[in-house]
């Protein structure tokens, strides 16, 4: 081991132990869940038909900046595509207004980005984050951890491993689903592992294309990874259906939830209007 391995091992540890949010998993798993950074327009035209076909749901995290543009993830996301993947039940998420990574900025400024991004989705979208945020290019700090834990329901990173059997909301923790065809194996044995220990596997990929960038997936690796969690009788739920869950609701009545993001507007104090790998190290 490195110098530079080590040190970022120090941190993740650091990070996983300090300004947590533990709640217990209990019962619930195995569960697995798919989230989306961004998002890239495919990340739903393609990869949210592939969750429908398979009669499960998406967590999207959503930068508001990047609408109607163009990157190297491919064409982002429009409006339309926002209310259409809400309509039909998948979760809507925060990542910031602008992408901006809380390494590069004082704490206050990262903060303002990620209260400016949700007021954005409820500005200029017209709906509600649910509450669940997921930190950019997975950079997080302690007082990152410990700022934003206050304010949101639950806060994604990019450390992977399995959450479980106590669940840290602050930090949950997320494997990146990129690649091909080839990379099935590895995703099949991290679903294996999350059945053996009743866990809580999250997924996170960006655009899904054919020819995806390095930060995304093929529908074939996407649809074989589903196909089999879903074979391994893992309950399959946004981010949003498993907090309900480890709130006290069973997963039937979490699945019922018509709008997810109204509990994240009521939760997060923003019901004042009616009307990536990029993905690093951890620092402290």
């Amino acid at each position: 081991m490195n110098l530079r391995t080590g040190l970022g091992t120090a941190r993740r540890k650091v990070l996983n132990h300090f300004c947590s949010r533990p709640v217990s998993l209990g019962e619930a798993g195995p569960i697995v869940s798919f989230s989306f950074d961004d998002f890239p327009r495919s990340a739903y035209t393609v990869g949210g038909s592939v969750l429908q076909n398979h009669g499960v749901r998406g967590t999207y995290y959503v930068t508001p900046s990047l609408r109607d543009k163009t990157n190297n993830l491919g064409e982002q996301y429009r409006l339309e595509d926002v209310h259409n993947l809400m309509e039909q039940g998948h979760e809507l998420g925060s990542h910031t207004l602008t992408h901006l990574s809380c390494w590069s900025v004082p704490l206050d400024r990262f903060r303002e980005d990620a209260n400016e991004g949700r007021k954005a989705i409820l500005d200029q979208m017209g709906v509600a984050d649910s509450g669940n945020f997921a930190y950019p290019y997975g950079a997080v700090t302690l007082r990152a951890k410990k700022a934003l834990g206050r304010v949101m329901r639950s806060c994604r990173g990019t450390t992977p491993g399995i959450n479980g059997p106590r669940v840290d909301l602050n930090l949950l923790r997320a494997n990146s689903l990129y690649g091909e065809i080839a990379r099935l194996e590895s995703m099949r044995r991290l679903i294996e592992q999350n059945a053996e220990k009743k866990g809580w596997l999250i997924f996170y990929t960006h655009d899904v294309s054919s020819r995806p960038s390095r930060f995304g997936c093929t529908p074939a690796l996407l649809e074989a990874v589903v196909s089999f969690a879903t074979k391994k009788s893992a309950r399959i739920a946004t981010v949003h259906q498993v907090l309900s869950i480890l709130d006290g609701g069973g997963l039937e009545s979490a699945l019922k939830v018509e709008n997810p993001n109204c509990a994240g507007l009521r939760d997060s104090g923003l019901a004042t209007n009616p009307g990536d790998d990029g993905h690093s190290e951890c620092r402290l």
